[in-house]
This record gives structure tokens, C-alpha cells and sequence, in this order.
């Protein structure tokens, strides 16, 4: 992505007579909203005869990461936070397994993980309405824990259990120039010899998107955290990219079970 390469926005004057109302500006707008067209469900409206309640069942969209020293779980503990404020829809969060002995670890120091979010095993992600990876960079690509989890998932490839499934990533980075956005595009293989459906962001975060006061992880393909040597905490604005791109994907994968008629 060369500098000036389709991001900036057009000078051009509207044409005379142009609505007011026309599409949002992303650079001087906030978030795009995206209004739910869905009627709201009564949980408990009973069946026929009234013999039965009808169990209502949340959309579940599984946030799904590999984090070696805490930022990319700060951005999916946030991005939970947006996906449960949509309603009819909760965010998981799961990791996935470490590929590290503890030893190693313990060399790298890195600081042990709680006991408040489980491992995830290939076989329940069919179990997700929608999914979101995050994962940290490896030369502008996957680390290679979330690169391992993602190739046990062979049989669940040569069955397309996962076809159809709207998912998307979010990245950490150590520099700038550290793969913000390549660390995303990389992955999508991954989604397109699953069949899933990849959701990025785009510009829907508005005017955060565009400014240059200050350092922000994140780009069109998913929210992100520049993590520098580790002890750089993400920002309030990366966090809000995140709870941002976690209601987007509940909305999204809304749209797609209940589909407007």
C-alpha cells in the first residue's frame, strides 16, 4: 500500500442541487451506524397452544487469539464488549493453543495466561455464527501458534464445515512498518480455502480512521495495536477500533441470519 494509493479523499465540488443528505464522509464523520432492520424477538413468546416457551438462542460470534504478551487479548476483550452490545448476538473469546514449552517462555518472559478464557479445539469453530482471529505479526504474517491451529483444521476443510462463515482479523504490530496491514491480507488464504466469508472494516470507524495525530495500530482490514517492545499499552483509540469492529461483525453476521425480505 503505496503512500497516497486510493485513500484520500476526493477534492471534487458536489454537483449542484446535491442532497444534503447524501453518503456519510468518513473523514469528518464519526462511526458509521448500521441500523438493524431486524425485528427485535420476543424471548418469551410461547409456541402453539402455548405448551411450549421457544428457547431463544443468541447469535454467537467466537473471538478467537493468540496473545504472547497481552495486547492482542486487550483488543478482544474490547471487541467482545462491542459484539455483546448488539443485541441478540454475544461474543466468546477463546485462545488458541500454545506451541512454546514453558521454558521457553518463562526465557522470553512472558507472563502467564489466566484461566478465565479456554483453549479452543478446531472442532467446536462450527459451533461460531461468525469468528474473528487475532493474532500477532511474524515478519507481516500470522504468528506461528495461530498459523498452527489454523492447520489443524484439515478436516474441517476437506468437510467445508466452515463455508459460508462471515470472519475477520485484528493484528498486533511492534513498529509501524510492521505489517498492519500485510499481517491481515496474508491470512485471508486461510479463509478462502475454508470458504468463509472475510468482513473488513473499512472506513466504517469514520474520522479515527484519518487522523495523524498520533500513533494508532489498525487499517481497512481489521482493528490493530502497534505494541512497540512490549511495554507500549494500546491506546483508548485502538481500543475503540476494536469494540468498533466487534459491532460491525454483530451487525454483519445479523444481516446474514436474518436476512431482510
Amino acid at each position: 500500500m503505496g503512500k497516497g494509493g486510493g485513500c484520500v479523499p476526493s477534492k471534487k465540488k458536489s454537483s449542484p442541487g446535491a442532497s444534503e443528505h447524501d453518503a456519510p464522509n468518513p473523514v469528518n464523520d464519526g462511526p458509521v451506524e448500521i441500523e438493524d432492520q431486524n425485528p427485535s424477538i420476543d424471548e418469551t413468546a410461547p409456541l402453539q397452544d402455548g405448551l411450549l416457551q421457544a428457547e431463544f438462542r443468541k447469535l454467537r460470534i467466537f473471538v478467537v487469539f493468540y496473545s504472547m504478551y497481552g495486547h492482542v487479548e486487550c483488543l478482544a476483550r474490547r471487541m467482545k464488549k462491542g459484539i455483546d452490545g448488539i443485541q441478540g448476538v454475544e461474543g466468546v473469546l477463546y485462545r488458541v493453543p500454545e506451541t512454546l514449552s514453558l521454558e521457553v517462555l518463562d526465557q522470553m518472559k512472558v507472563p502467564p495466561k489466566g484461566d478465565d478464557i479456554p483453549v479452543i479445539s478446531p472442532a467446536e469453530l462450527v459451533e461460531a455464527d461468525g469468528l474473528l482471529f487475532g493474532f500477532p505479526t511474524r515478519y507481516g504474517c500470522m504468528s506461528a501458534q495461530m498459523k498452527a491451529f489454523f492447520d489443524s483444521t484439515g478436516q474441517l476443510w476437506k468437510e467445508q464445515k466452515l463455508a459460508g462463515i462471515p470472519a475477520g482479523f485484528f493484528v498486533s504490530t511492534g513498529t509501524q512498518g510492521g505489517g498492519q496491514e500485510t499481517t491481515a491480507w496474508t491470512a485471508i488464504t486461510q479463509l478462502a480455502h475454508h470458504g468463509m466469508l472475510y468482513v473488513p472494516i473499512g472506513y466504517t470507524f469514520g474520522a479515527g480512521m484519518f487522523k495523524m495525530d498520533s500513533i494508532r495500530g489498525g487499517s481497512p482490514y481489521g482493528a490493530g495495536v502497534f505494541s512497540g517492545d512490549g511495554t507500549r499499552k494500546p491506546s483508548e483509540t485502538e481500543l475503540a477500533l476494536a469494540e468498533h469492529q466487534g459491532k460491525y461483525m454483530a451487525m454483519i453476521v445479523k444481516r446474514f441470519s436474518h436476512p431482510c425480505t
